[in-house]
């Protein structure tokens, strides 16, 4: 794939589960990881890493039950799909490349992921961004009508194994569209022909609606339960953050997102709305990679 000249495709076994990644060639400069979201891969990055490259070791994970990563199937207690469980395969990357502090950044589930990994392993983290999210558990406990029409899939995904697997396999590739066109995206416009193929391949399997659902069945259950932990243990993000979230969006239409953010967060954050839907990296890449180098310098 062209988009990916100078970056290398590896592969990982770690936690029992083979983990898919791409990184660059400039071993040189700071390491960011960037973790992709809901129903996308690594891929979604493409744009932005292209423009960011140069400027630091970029690492491209597909987490567990995406992509050309593992889609074991889920455990009855969804444990293997938790957030701490992707988290702990970020950081076998990381010890694999030999990486001991690294700039993180994550989009929708990625950056589930990242707001989990930033709180089990802050010593990590040099600089933490989030993009169009809220913390899962305000977001659940915030739960209105107006919230459950605009996130449909965040309650449909949960139910018991298999009907909503069943459901979308009937037509994955029009599910599959029907969310990157939506939430404000305006439609497909945003995604090249070639990235929407890829979606396509990887999420369009019986194996990854199932694991796809798992991720959100582990969030509606056991993380929730990690987050809760958290909290009444005093555990806040140790690392300066980055918050953005699109105009046209769910998270600001219904939310505050500095506000919650700045509640989980022992550090600086800051943050701003931009003009863009949900799938921010791919609407407005030049923005999202200006933003990311100013903020992790």
């Amino acid at each position: 794939m062209n988009w990916f000249e100078g970056f290398t495709a590896q592969s990982i076994t770690a936690n029992g589960v083979d983990i898919f990644f791409r990184c660059g060639d400039n071993r040189q400069k700071p390491a960011l990881v960037l973790l992709h979201g809901f129903p996308q891969t690594h891929v979604m990055w493409h744009r932005v890493a292209q423009l960011l490259r140069q400027d630091y070791f970029l690492v491209l994970p597909d987490v567990r039950g995406y992509g050309d990563s593992s889609h074991a199937p889920g455990l009855p207690d969804h444990s293997n799909y938790s957030k701490r469980a992707m988290a702990t395969d970020v950081v076998a990357i990381t010890d694999a490349l030999g990486l001991d502090r690294f700039f993180l950044c994550g989009h929708d589930r990625g950056g589930r992921v990242a707001h989990r990994l930033a709180l089990d392993h802050g010593a990590r983290i040099r600089k933490l961004c989030v993009i169009d999210i809220a913390p899962t558990l305000d977001m659940y406990a915030s739960t209105n009508m107006e919230f459950a029409r605009a996130y449909y899939h965040w309650f449909h995904l949960i139910q018991p194994s298999p009907m909503p697997e069943s459901m979308i396999g009937g037509n994955a590739t029009a599910y599959l569209h029907q969310k990157l066109g939506g939430w404000g995206a305006g439609g497909l416009g945003h995604i090249e022909p070639q990235a929407l193929a890829e979606y396509e391949r990887c999420f369009c399997r019986p194996e990854a609606i199932h694991t796809a659902c798992e991720d959100y069945r582990a969030s509606a259950g056991l993380d929730l339960e990690h987050d809760r932990a958290s909290r009444d243990q005093g555990e806040k993000i140790a690392c300066d953050t980055l918050v953005l979230w699109g105009e046209r969006g769910v998270v600001q239409r219904m939310f505050k997102p500095m506000d919650l953010w700045q509640a989980q967060c022992g550090a600086q954050v800051s943050g701003a709305a931009v003009p863009a839907g949900h799938f921010i990296p791919e609407e407005l890449p030049g923005m999202t990679a200006d933003a990311l180098r100013n903020f992790m310098r």
